[in-house]
């Protein structure tokens, strides 16, 4: 799988369309706010650049790029007032993803916000913000050396550069780390991420400033083993929806067996052990938070009359959507995701399920 060209969220404004299916990264980055905020006001102790350039690592294609500028902007004009503090002239935001995503739904919003933003009250002056999207594998050196202040990445740095090599036939019947996976699926999942989240870390050391700050969230697991519940049970309900097709002659064994999704969901004491090998980084706070499969319960954000398994559907079809046409095939796409939503009413029939959220405050060291 060319992961590169392949992944991506589901583009424009369709019912199945990311845009209109990810409340629950919305719940994530407002959730991981405090941390954003915080961050920010110790960045800017002493004052902030006259031109302050920061940039979103995996961005997609919704509305969510855009809340989080407006936040980051909030945050530094409201803490420069309250400190007294020169704010910055302009703001320099570079919208990161792979060169697939549906950066024309992005840009089709930006000349609205910066209207917002000219029309936003409280600020003494009028508010310079210059968007550009920035397409390219956060894998990959993406900016000049030294150049940004402050690097953001929410659900995003969980995907692989590409399925782990030496997964090879290992792990039939199982698109993920599952309780029936060899010992080697673990290994080989783990590897890879630990060779991808210390690349990420290398480039970006390169990109930024000393001294200057990265707040990442993404998809982990609340304990050490591999195949808990809060980061496996998901793709295995997906796993059950496939054999229903296959005993429904829809797919045959092989299709399943070879495939295998690019994600890993870490545990804290992976990534704090990556990032204290890759060295470039401080690790000033981790958090972690847990968000409901069932958004609608205590979503003030949510209006939505679907049943919890219709809005899981939607919301990983929006996301894996594209990644599993390309293997599986288009035509097959309506049936998966009605047999998801059932498994995913019948699991949360019988009891609870949350993701496990990490959010990360980095420093890069002088």
């Amino acid at each position: 799988m060319d992961v590169v060209n392949v992944l991506h969220m589901n583009a424009g404004n369709r019912k199945c369309s990311y845009a209109n299916n990810s409340t629950l990264q919305k719940t994530v980055l407002l959730k991981a706010q405090e941390v954003l905020k915080e961050t920010m006001e110790d960045f800017g102790t002493h004052g902030f650049p006259d031109s302050f350039k920061l940039a979103d690592l995996g961005c997609s294609s919704g509305p969510n790029a855009l809340l989080l500028v407006a936040n980051i902007i909030d945050n530094v004009l409201a803490f420069c007032k309250q400190k007294n503090l020169k704010a910055p002239d302009e703001f320099q935001v570079f919208l990161n993803d792979l060169p697939n995503n549906d950066f024309s739904t992005v840009f089709k919003m930006i000349p609205p916000f910066y209207v917002k933003l000219e029309n936003k009250s409280g600020h003494e002056k009028s508010i310079n913000c210059f968007i550009c999207g920035v397409p390219g594998s956060f894998y990959t050196r993406l900016f000049p050396s030294k150049s940004l202040h402050f690097f953001h990445s929410s659900s995003s740095i969980h995907w692989l550069s590409q399925v782990p090599a030496e997964l090879l036939d290992n792990n039939r019947g199982n698109i993920y780390i599952a309780k029936a996976s060899p010992l080697g699926v673990y290994e080989a999942y783990f590897n890879q991420f630990k060779s991808d989240f210390t690349t990420f870390l290398r480039m970006r050391s390169e990109e930024i400033i000393p001294n200057g700050r990265m707040v990442l969230t993404l998809l982990g697991r609340s304990i050490a083993d591999p195949t808990s519940k809060d980061c496996c049970y998901i793709y295995e309900l997906l796993v059950k929806s496939f054999q229903d097709m296959l005993a429904e002659g829809l797919l045959c064994e092989e299709d399943i067996n070879s495939f295998n999704l690019p994600i890993y969901t870490p545990c804290t004491n992976e990534l704090k052990a990556i990032i204290e090998f890759e060295s470039s980084f401080s690790l000033d706070r981790l958090e972690t938070f847990e968000t409901n499969w069932d958004m609608r319960d205590g979503n003030e954000i949510l209006m939505s009359e679907d049943s919890s398994g219709k809005l899981m559907a939607k919301t990983v079809r929006a996301v894996m959507e594209p990644l599993l046409a390309c293997h599986f095939g288009n035509s097959l796409m309506d049936k998966l995701f009605e047999k998801y939503a059932m498994h995913v009413t019948e699991h949360l029939s019988k009891e609870k399920a949350n993701y496990f959220n990490i959010v990360i405050s980095l420093t890069r060291k002088m």
